[in-house]
């Protein structure tokens, strides 16, 4: 390695990458009257301190309780339990068990501007519920347990053995059934099995994995075996749903390519604790496919969409589809010993070195353009957080220290004693 490039497969590297993220977020990040700022330009300003996402506020949660278990410092719990706290009083409705999608947080009060109920969000507040209890708050044991009653009561389809996506505040089912929800919720139900040990979690868990990878992934003529994003009510493959909105952050349109390899980590993870024989040819074939078709072997990365016929239909580079990617190819070059993966590892990571990481004020660069151009000063919208990047360090530390744990046990990867 060079002077300007250092060790990627370094947990050194790795716990000193997360720390420098999260740097950049703290202590700025954290609204003494409540919850997190979401929204931040480049140099770290903070743009709009009242609009407050579900999905970012749980995904603070999820990354301050891995650095407390990273590290043991104090103020990593207490940031976390900060997180929670807004979680369940600015978000949770008591009255119907939802969470709202997106509040205004003004004065201490939080004013719901969108509540309808998503399944990705609830996928998400099970995550973050997961990893607090995981991190030594053991209340949140309960409202994991309390979020997936709900998403089992109101979501859930028996005879698709699949979530449904959105409903009004009520909880009245809309027609669109999607993938990305039941993805999330599949990572989320793994950690919380991990967390807990209650086999409900983890039967779940793979029931998504097999009814999106295995039975809809059939579904893709043309493309057999891909993961295509969007359903309709019987779970037939809508082709035309948000054809014209292909930069969606939730629902492009198009084959997304980072969730072809989101998937091929979330299955090696899945089969360390319910091994199936399945798991490892499917994640391959997955991360594979989406790599000979997603690499843009001119400028470098990975592209974010891909249509039907097989053409780029949104070239731009996004850091999440760049993070999730580089984690896969870790998980599965410890999972096969196949260099190969490490070789695209250190590729897709020197990549992101030169051009998604901010080394001038920290944190990653959020969407690029084909030629790796950045076009806006927004470091960090609705969702981010920098919670991909990080997280992807986190499971190559636990890939590379605990083969057998593969994103089973972060702390102990990071080499954390006593916790």
């Amino acid at each position: 390695m060079t002077a300007l490039q250092p060790d990627f497969r370094s947990p050194d590297f790795l716990r000193g990458h997360i720390r420098e993220t999260m740097a950049f977020y703290n202590p700025v990040a954290t609204d003494p009257s409540g919850g997190m700022y979401h929204f931040f330009l480049d140099d770290g300003t903070v743009y709009d301190e009242r609009t407050r996402p579900l999905v970012s506020a749980t995904r603070f949660v999820v990354t301050h309780a891995l650095q407390w278990q990273l590290t043991g410092e104090e103020i990593y719990r207490e940031r976390m339990a900060h997180a929670v706290r807004f979680l369940r009083t600015a978000f949770f409705d008591p009255a119907t068990g939802g969470y709202a999608w997106l509040i205004d947080w003004h004065q201490g009060r939080a004013t719901a501007l969108d509540a309808t109920r998503h399944c990705y969000g609830m996928a998400f507040v099970m995550l973050a519920y997961a990893r607090a209890f995981e991190a030594g708050m053991p209340e949140a044991r309960q409202w994991l347990a309390e979020a997936f009653d709900t998403a089992e009561r109101h979501f859930w389809q028996p005879a698709a053995g699949l979530y449904a996506d959105e409903a009004t505040p009520q909880w009245g089912l809309s027609d669109y059934r999607g993938q990305n929800a039941n993805m999330h919720a599949c990572e989320a139900l793994m950690a919380a099995f991990r967390a807990t040990g209650e086999p409900r979690y983890l039967q779940r868990a793979e029931q998504l994995a097999q009814g999106i990878c295995q039975r809809q992934a059939a579904l893709t003529e043309g493309h057999k075996g891909w993961i295509w994003e969007h359903f309709r009510s019987d779970w037939s493959i809508d082709w035309d749903y948000n054809r014209h909105d292909r930069t969606n952050i939730f629902r492009p349109w198009g084959f997304q390519i980072g969730h072809q390899t989101e998937w091929a980590k979330l299955l090696l993870q899945l089969d360390v604790l319910a091994p199936a024989d399945w798991h490892a040819p499917c994640a391959q074939f997955l991360f594979d496919d989406a790599l000979r078709a997603g690499w843009d072997t001119e400028h470098g990365g990975i592209f974010y969409g891909m249509a039907p016929d097989g053409s780029i239909c949104d070239d731009g580079k996004y850091h999440w589809v760049q993070a999730e990617s580089m984690a896969a190819a870790a998980v599965l070059a410890v999972h096969t010993g196949d260099a190969r993966y490490w070789d695209w590892y250190d590729r897709i990571w020197a990549y992101c070195w030169q051009h998604f990481v901010d080394h001038k004020h920290g944190a990653w660069f959020r969407i690029l353009d084909g030629r790796n151009l950045n076009h806006t000063r927004d470091k960090s919208n609705a969702g981010k957080v920098d919670y991909h990047n990080m997280g992807a360090c986190f499971d190559v530390l636990a890939a590379l220290q605990h083969p057998a744990a593969l994103g089973h046990d972060h702390a102990g990867a990071a080499g954390l004693s006593g916790r």
